[in-house]
């Protein structure tokens, strides 16, 4: 009798990596964000990346990071976990998973509340401290959303797309 096969990936790589390949549809030159949010069942609902609205188009949106708000992508851009969230198009969210590159903003935390996902799984925190992020994990503290850092498996996984 033959064994399962070993080396495998886990679901927290998979929706992680699922999360990493949308972000690489990002146009944005400096950060490529990307979001999967999944069902308990571990089912797949959505993926967004962080880009322009639909119908702006990207090539006339700025990207600079400084400068002007009128004038810099911050006024924008949607995010990962946004679009992720208005992609969706009638799957339930609520008591789901969002697996995402960059721990969420504030805003992006709002969202992630109001539509009832409850866990937050994300792959760095590289804003931890800034005011942005404390409000962010003061948000999920008092709503009951969990949130975890990613467990990295030092695992490449190369595609030839």
């Amino acid at each position: 009798m033959l064994k399962k096969r070993e080396g495998y990936i886990g679901w927290d790589s998979y929706f992680m990596g699922v999360a990493m390949l949308a972000a690489q549809r990002s146009k944005d030159p400096n950060t490529q964000v990307g979001a999967c949010i999944v069902s308990r069942d571990k089912k797949i609902l959505s993926t967004g990346y962080n880009g322009a609205p639909n119908g702006y188009d990207d090539e006339n949106m700025p990207w600079d990071r400084e400068g002007d708000f009128l004038n810099t992508k911050y006024a924008y851009v949607c995010h990962a976990e946004l679009n992720a969230i208005l992609n969706n198009k009638g799957s339930v969210l609520e008591d789901g998973i969002i697996y995402v590159d960059l721990f969420p903003c504030n805003e992006c935390a709002k969202a992630i509340i109001q539509c009832g996902i409850k866990e937050v799984v994300y792959k760095s925190d590289k804003y931890n401290g800034t005011d942005g992020n404390i409000v962010s994990k003061k948000l999920f503290d008092t709503c009951g959303v969990k949130y975890r850092k990613y467990e990295e498996q030092n695992k490449q996984i190369i595609l030839d797309i």
